[in-house]
């Protein structure tokens, strides 16, 4: 399989007395596809899945393989465990698993390998690799990340290092084959691109999604000079809506345009403070006004 382009890991919106909002997670999920997303999330970090009870979760799914199947889009589904994995077996529109790095245990470097190609052999579908040191304690070279393209059943990584280092050039500098690199830090994902990365799972394309959409076509065409001034734009307001632990402010935003009916999150997370909103609204505004200046 081929993964590229913009990926959306959807949000959870909750409702006035706390239940999952289904209906707007459906009109949610139509309108980043309608502006230009190429698939899918459910179920990723984003989407708060360790708050949900097993109904919630299965209900998310449910909603979102629906709409994929509408929309004939690729879904990637959250699943860190061998049973999570086997439910997506029964769900044909799910075309991989989005898989962390083992947390807290650190089991270096060939037990994360040994980890990945267990967990992919069980797997009925393909496993992109989410990579993200910062919150599993566990760092992986690029020699390492080579490697991932040789386990069978791993298709892809989602690359989130906290940045651009010398590990990120030599990873992207001899890309091994038959291994997707979708970027996952939102604020560095223009530089991610610029190397050569396939695409990216990204938070902040709740927002603003045909622009990140129109970032990664416009580096796919060669065209520097506006994917430079594009990719500063929407890193600035990546880190506007990353200001706060994900995805409070981006709620906060949404529920702001009016597209989900509360910004509420579940504990152990806690609201935005309405200042994050505003900053972020704030850089919005001006990538509108810079688009509606160009059109």
């Amino acid at each position: 399989m081929t993964l590229t382009g913009l990926y959306v890991p959807l949000i959870t919106p909750f409702g006035h007395r706390g239940a999952v909002a289904l209906d707007a997670l459906e009109a949610l999920a139509h309108q980043v596809l309608d502006a230009g997303a190429t698939g899918l999330v459910a179920l990723g970090t984003t989407g708060e899945p360790d708050t949900l009870t097993p109904a919630e979760r299965r209900s998310v799914m449910d909603v979102a393989a629906r709409v994929c199947r509408e929309r004939h889009a690729p879904l990637l589904a959250g699943a860190h465990t061998p049973e999570d994995l086997r439910t997506l077996g029964e769900r044909p529109e799910v075309t991989a698993a989005l898989s962390v790095v083992p947390p807290f245990a650190r089991p270096g470097e060939a037990g994360v390998l040994a980890y990945f190609a267990q967990l992919a052999s069980g797997s009925p579908v393909p496993l992109v690799v989410y990579d993200v040191p910062r919150r599993t304690g566990q760092y992986l070279t690029a020699e390492t990340l080579r490697r991932l393209a040789g386990v069978r059943g791993v298709a892809g990584l989602k690359y989130a290092p906290g940045g651009i280092n010398g590990d990120t050039v030599a990873l992207l500098a001899t890309r091994p084959d038959g291994l997707a690199i979708l970027g996952g830090d939102d604020v560095f994902i223009s530089p991610l691109l610029a190397l050569g990365a396939d695409g990216g799972i990204l938070a902040s394309a709740h927002v603003a999604t045909a622009e990140f959409a129109r970032l990664m076509g416009r580096w796919r065409s060669g065209d520097v000079t506006v994917a430079r001034a594009l990719g500063g734009r929407l890193g600035t307001l990546s880190a506007a809506l990353f200001a706060e632990p994900n995805p409070t402010v981006i709620k906060a935003v949404l529920h702001a345009q009016g597209r989900i009916p509360t910004p509420a999150v579940r504990l152990p997370l806690l609201p935005a403070q309405p200042g994050s909103a505003d900053t972020a609204l704030r850089h919005l505004g001006a990538l509108e006004a810079a688009g509606a200046a160009r059109g």
